[in-house]
């Protein structure tokens, strides 16, 4: 691809409109192009990346036994009725009419569908278990898109779906599935974990979500080396301290805290660590009435575990200030565990605390020295909160790394859920009727496009992972119109690079060697060469590596030799 002949405009200035990195790097790079709110054109560069990606994806799903098919991205509204989901998925479902009044939607994913199909098409266990994907654009009604393609309400994503005559069978495949997964995100050359998560609004039973990481991801997720335990925050298991809890040391002592309503803001009266200090948030339960949840300051209440604590109310929902200053009589900021005349329950990492301090049940006054057993009766334990780092791994095998990561894949069990509501049915050996037991395994292609960007930059600009990059090398001729000799060479180069088989993107632009640098750097691609007069007298060019910064002078006889020794192999 040469750059005289590619109408690519790249911008030094960062676009007032992106607020992520991938967001700011992919407009001025010329990846993409927005069209609307959360739509946006993909320009050449930007689709070589996506179609890399594609390819990828496909080959491994292939691998893995699966059938690609391609189907409607209208779906009528009849199929989403016999689920339920017409009414209950909510304004994420574009809904639209046609000329003939009928009710349709634009496809935000494809259960509906793809079971119709199966209940057409498949009549007998001995055609299972078959596993169907395509590569498709999806597109969901998101509220308020965000970061670019990170959060575009179009969007293309890899959605495959198995079909079962029984639980055993879907396992299996579950775990190929899994198995294909890590083969995808690692030939993709990405850093990523994969980790237990919770249904949503697919459904079903076990599900792991897949995350590449990176700073500004939007989920947290604990993994621990020494067990290969993994799990979105939301669902790892804290674990209760270990030994027993010490003696009190402190007496019970009233303290003013005025104005002091956060735990930051006690613990920085006091002078004390946030660790010692408990913070009580009061919750409605499932019959109407109030309950106290009780958790250390520097913790956090994990709202899908609080809700699983039985006779709380799910979801979880706090009482509001008025509600719990007319039934209780105490001041939001300054409640604590002790006279409370409701039901307490206490995360396991609380329970353990000795003389700490909570709130009095009276505006600007604070306990300190507080102990459970002494100064307050014992409470329920469970565990209320979510994990933090250097917490010990559900597995055994040592302490638990929190980071953030974006969701990038998502595989699900979804049982018969569907097949059940749709009648998908086959024959079983005894030949009765059975309904299909169903597995959903989705990887956002476009949004991993983002979150390699957000994984891979520097202050320059992008540094793809070798399989994702739009081009293998990118070759840089220094002056063209000033020296035709170099022009010559550099042509002949370029040739020589293609014949290889290596995608070459040849920057043969009349522009100043400093715009060459800086957009080579923006745009990313792994293996830079540059050819110049200097170098042509030499009979060298010079070679540089955007990741590690490896710069090298190359005898022009060995080019071909020298890149091929840096570059990764087509597969892992």
């Amino acid at each position: 691809m040469r750059l005289s002949q590619l109408p690519l405009t790249t911008f030094k200035e960062v676009p007032a409109e992106a607020e992520i990195v991938s967001h700011q790097l992919m407009l001025r790079a010329g990846l993409v192009r927005r069209l609307a709110s959360g739509l946006f054109t993909w320009l050449p560069l930007g689709l070589r990346v996506l179609r890399r990606v594609e390819r990828i994806v496909r080959e491994e799903m292939d691998r893995a036994g699966a059938f690609e098919v391609s189907m409607p991205v209208v779906q009528p509204a009849e199929l989403w009725r016999e689920t339920g989901r017409w009414d209950v998925y909510g304004d994420l479902l574009l809904r639209i009419r046609d000329r003939h009044d009928r009710s349709f939607c634009f496809a935000p994913t494809a259960e509906e569908v793809v079971t119709d199909l199966a209940r057409r098409e498949l009549r007998s266990y001995r055609q299972l278990p078959v596993t169907f994907y395509q590569v498709q654009t999806k597109f969901r009604d998101e509220i308020r898109p965000r970061f670019g393609i990170m959060r575009a309400r179009e969007f293309v994503m890899k959605d495959a779906y198995s079909f079962h005559l029984d639980q055993a069978s879907l396992a299996e495949t579950y775990a190929t599935m899994a198995m294909t997964y890590h083969r995808i995100f690692t030939r993709l050359g990405l850093r990523f974990r994969a980790v237990d998560a919770d249904g949503g609004e697919i459904g079903g039973s076990r599900s792991q979500e897949f995350h590449v990481l990176a700073d500004s991801g939007e989920d947290r997720i604990a993994w621990c080396e020494g067990d290969d335990f993994a799990a979105n925050v939301e669902l790892a298991p804290a674990l209760p301290p270990t030994g027993t809890r010490a003696a009190p040391a402190a007496s019970l002592a009233r303290v003013a805290t005025p104005g002091a309503r956060s735990i930051s803001e006690v613990a920085s009266l006091l002078g004390v660590p946030a660790s010692t200090c408990v913070k009580t948030l009061v919750v409605e339960t499932d019959d109407g009435g109030l309950c106290a949840l009780v958790v250390r300051g520097d913790h956090e209440v994990n709202p899908l575990k609080a809700a699983r604590v039985p006779g709380i109310a799910q979801p979880l929902k706090l009482a509001s200030a008025e509600r719990v200053a007319s039934e209780l009589g105490l001041p939001v900021g300054f409640i604590g565990p002790g006279g409370l005349d409701i039901r307490v329950v206490a995360d396991h990492a609380a329970v353990a605390l000795v003389d700490f301090i909570c709130g009095a049940n009276e505006s600007d006054m604070h306990l300190s020295g507080v102990n459970w057993g002494r100064d307050l009766p014992e409470p329920e334990a469970a565990d209320l909160r979510d994990v933090v780092s250097g917490d010990p791994s559900p597995g055994g095998g040592g302490s638990l790394t929190v980071a953030r990561g974006i969701e990038v894949g998502h595989i699900f069990q979804l049982g018969n859920k569907y097949s059940r509501s749709m009648n998908a049915c086959v024959l079983d050996q005894e030949g009765r009727e059975q309904p299909m037991v169903m597995g959903c395994y989705g990887i956002g292609i476009t949004r991993i496009v983002a979150a390699a960007i957000e994984q891979n930059h520097d202050d320059a600009g992008i540094i793809w992972p070798e399989p994702m990059s739009p081009a293998d090398v990118t070759l840089l001729v220094l002056n063209p119109k000033k020296v035709p000799e170099v022009t010559a060479a550099a042509e002949r180069l370029y040739e020589e690079l293609q014949q290889a088989g290596w995608s070459v993107l040849f920057d043969d632009r009349d522009a100043r060697p400093g715009v060459k640098f800086a957009d080579a750097d923006l745009i990313g691609i792994p293996h830079r060469l540059v050819f110049g007069e200097r170098g042509l007298r030499n009979g060298k060019l010079e070679y540089r590596h955007r990741a590690t910064g490896e710069e090298l002078e190359l005898e022009l006889g060995e080019v071909v030799a020298a890149l091929g020794s840096r570059m990764l192999p087509a597969e892992v």
